[in-house]
């Protein structure tokens, strides 16, 4: 008989479901998050997934809204603290262009508006987001109605670089040149 220590097994925390969860988002769609599929990648039994979860609706539920807080917390709070608008603007544009996972998931997101789900996170994300862009612009000194419709055109520039780059992989740049493209949205895209 061996005596030797078995290997303890791993706790799973619902957060490391929900990762998980996001990670297959990003990497296949929404249609791809399958409870096996992501015990098997977790190295646990399906078991593990329903001590923190009812069903595949309700870890998606919770995937999507910590997707959600990410955004919320780590980058429109941290932004929120830069007390010059004229500042905060060019910082938000350099943060939001190196954060690589949150748009990959946005853009498989967007794939999924169809999902009863998704379609109320990314309503809400879209609106806090421009009205975020607006309060910056507003308090950069743009008029109300200027500062609404350059929010609006600098969210739809972004959304429409996820489209282009996440969906038919263009344009296709090195990372000198989209650095390049981030400061040119910058100059066009911020009041002097």
């Amino acid at each position: 008989m061996d005596s030797s220590p078995k290997p303890e097994r791993t706790r799973l925390t619902a957060e490391d479901w929900e990762v998980a969860a996001l990670q297959l988002i990003a990497d296949q769609g929404v249609g791809a998050l399958a409870v096996e599929a992501l015990a098997r990648q977790l190295g646990v039994t399906k078991g593990s997934f329903y001590w923190h979860f009812r069903t595949r609706e309700a870890l998606l539920q919770a995937a999507l809204e910590r997707w959600e807080q990410y955004g919320e917390r780590e980058v429109l709070g941290q932004i929120e603290q830069i007390a010059d608008p004229r500042q905060r603007l060019p910082e938000l544009f350099r943060r939001v262009a190196h954060e690589l996972q949150p748009h990959r998931v946005y853009a498989a997101l967007l794939k999924a508006l169809d999902h009863p789900l998704v379609v109320p996170v990314m309503a809400r994300v879209s609106q806090r987001r421009t009205e975020f862009l607006n309060t910056a612009y507003r308090e950069a000194g743009l008029p109300p109605r200027e500062a609404l419709n350059r929010a609006r055109l600098t969210y739809a520039a972004y959304v429409g670089f996820l489209q282009l780059n996440f969906t038919l992989g263009l344009p296709r740049i090195n990372h000198e040149e989209f650095d390049a493209y981030v400061e040119h949205m910058i100059a066009t895209l911020i009041p002097a």
